[in-house]
């Protein structure tokens, strides 16, 4: 009888998602989860839906002048929320 080395839980949860198609949307799920987070309690008072499509993330936002600054710093924003979770999700962000 040959053993086996012993996995990490979380390597087989990150296995287990990806076999089933889950891998996506739980990820989706984290950026969302991290955006109070990330981008603080002040944005959230302006901010609304969110959804994805493809890699890119869109967010309401419901300052005009907000939404131009964050307009400017999009890829930054994109790049700091990916890092925040650990995994390559969104490659934009798009406000409207």
């Amino acid at each position: 009888m040959q053993k086996r080395q012993p996995s990490q839980i979380s390597d087989l949860l990150h296995l287990f998602l990806r076999q089933e198609g889950l891998e996506t949307p739980y990820n989706q799920y984290r950026i969302k989860a991290a955006w109070p987070e990330v981008m603080g309690k002040g944005i959230m008072k302006y901010t609304g839906d969110m959804y994805f499509k493809g890699q890119t993330l869109y967010v309401e936002i419901k300052s005009p002048t907000l939404k131009h600054e964050l307009s400017m710093s999009r890829k930054r924003l994109a790049q700091k929320l990916n890092q925040h979770i650990n995994a390559q999700v969104i490659t934009d962000i798009q406000f409207y």
